[in-house]
């Protein structure tokens, strides 16, 4: 059985979803795979995990790394997972690019070269947004691209977290714009 509840963040309403093991969906209002994971039979309700993410997005809109991490379940893939993995660890206020990730699954899978874009397609269909920092995913050139809650909420949320907004561009074309 899965459980909802909603978050007033800064930039706007967030819908979160959780079972027994723990969190399994943070989405923005109206994103691209908005509550895609969602049970059709889940039940509005504030269960004990959803205190800890709420904490834990208080500190993170505050401006501060939170020091702690709320019980995730990540569900998908395997190689889904894989990506998703590697996403919580990208520090707090660093970027990683999509070339940079595919290249590290390659590695931990033991092939010469990974699709950047299958990697991006997994990093699209994250669940836990923020949580698992898909917005700390650019591109090779800078681009600020791919992220499923918009661009507007992915550099807010790199500017949030003390990121140099230099080098990075949201460009005239491309995904989730």
């Amino acid at each position: 059985m899965q459980y909802t509840t909603t978050y007033q963040s800064p930039l706007g309403e967030i819908l979160l979803a959780a079972d027994d093991i723990g969190l399994t969906g943070l989405w923005f209002d109206g994103e691209k795979f908005y509550a895609d994971s969602l049970d059709p039979e889940h039940e509005e309700r504030m269960v004990p995990v959803f205190e800890l993410v709420k904490k834990w997005l208080d500190i993170y809109f505050s401006g501060r790394k939170p020091d702690f991490m709320p019980p995730v379940h990540m569900i998908g893939s395997e190689f889904r997972r894989q990506v998703w993995k590697i996403l919580r660890e990208i520090p707090y206020g660093e970027t990683i690019t999509y070339g940079a990730l595919a290249k590290r699954i390659a590695e931990e899978k033991g092939l010469k070269r990974m699709s950047a874009q299958a990697v991006g397609g997994a990093v699209g269909h994250n669940e836990i947004s923020i949580i698992m920092p898909c917005h700390r995913v650019v591109g090779s050139d800078g681009s600020l691209t791919g992220y499923a809650g918009g661009i507007d909420k992915k550099e807010r949320l790199l500017m949030l977290e003390g990121v140099n907004m230099e080098n990075f561009y949201v460009p005239t074309r491309g995904t989730a714009l």
